[in-house]
């Protein structure tokens, strides 16, 4: 099975770009997310150096994001950059458990293999099995409870695609169809807490 980055940034856009005015970009060195601005109608999701899991990764970061969060570029938050202390890279493994269960179950979808990442090559002890479980716990969690709305659609459009072999359009309005009940909900609506 081909993975082409083609192929997952057409079902992103096509899922995301006319709903939410989101679209996936290839970029540079490190991964950011802008808020539409002057330079551009779209915001942007934009995944390091044409990596496939980099692309999957940033989307399921999006995926959690609330509505006021995605109005701020990297949705507010600072990145710390290797070379954590324990206490710091404790805090980082917390805010990327859903991130990365959501990843697990976008690469599972796809057909891909899933490797978590604790991200730091510092001097800490770094419980990577320890991780891996809260992940694949969260996971889980997902599976049961439901995955948030665009994280949904999304899968939907990547197992349409990639398992059962429809055309990009086919799996787009699958994914499209899960979002439906969510927009004509209105107030309603769940979204993650910003």
């Amino acid at each position: 099975m081909s993975h082409r980055l083609e192929d997952v940034i057409a079902l992103f856009d096509g899922l995301f770009q006319p709903t939410i005015k989101t679209r996936l970009v290839r970029g540079g060195d490190e991964p950011l997310y802008l808020p539409a601005d002057a330079q551009s109608p779209w915001h942007r999701v934009i995944f390091a150096r044409g990596f496939f899991a980099s692309a999957l990764h940033e989307i399921s970061h999006w995926c959690i994001a609330g509505a006021r969060r995605r109005e701020l570029e990297d949705y507010g938050y600072w990145y710390l950059p290797d070379g954590r202390d324990a206490d710091q890279q404790r805090q980082f493994e917390s805010v990327e458990v859903a991130p990365q269960a959501l990843e697990r179950l976008f690469a599972e979808a796809c057909g891909l293999p899933f490797n978590v990442s604790v991200d730091n090559l510092g001097e800490v002890q770094v419980d990577r099995e320890g991780f891996r479980a809260r992940v694949e716990a969260r996971a889980e969690r997902y599976l049961r409870e439901g995955l948030p709305p665009r994280a949904a659609a999304f899968r939907r459009a990547l197992a349409a695609f990639y398992h059962e072999g429809e055309s990009r359009e086919t799996a787009v309005a699958a994914g499209r169809a899960l979002l439906e009940p969510v927009a004509s909900a209105g107030s309603r609506r769940l979204e993650t807490v910003d």
